[in-house]
């Protein structure tokens, strides 16, 4: 079966922790991506995905003013990129998962998502 790195992205989207919201989830919807790795330099912080736009928007009605590393998963569960997919994707439904950071000897290399995932296995 095919490992992650067959089906992840290498084309990184990223934003500093010091984003807004806003600005985050404006950098999101012009690369029609549904997460940002939220990076220092080389150093993965966290994952800011739709769910937390949505969770922010929801608690507080000046959320896209607020800062990406307010809303952010802290230290995001990653993936190897050698990791076999069908495995990668069992992790990510038993913990409610949509998006993996994926790294290798690690450093980040991708992202992979449950769609990914899903169309590898076929």
């Amino acid at each position: 079966m095919a490992a992650v790195r067959d089906v992840m992205s290498t084309n990184l989207v990223s934003v500093s922790p010091t984003a807004t919201i806003a600005e985050a989830a404006t950098v999101m919807g012009t690369r029609r991506v549904g997460s940002a790795l939220v990076m220092d330099d080389d150093s993965l912080l966290g994952i800011f995905t739709e769910r937390d736009i949505l969770r922010s928007l929801a608690g507080d009605f000046d959320a896209p003013a607020h800062r990406v590393s307010e809303a952010m998963t802290r230290d995001p569960t990653t993936v190897d990129a050698g990791t076999d997919i069908g495995e990668a994707l069992d992790t990510m439904l038993e913990h409610g998962f949509r998006h993996f950071p994926v790294t290798e000897a690690g450093r980040v290399v991708g992202v992979v998502s449950m769609r990914d995932l899903t169309r590898g296995t076929r």
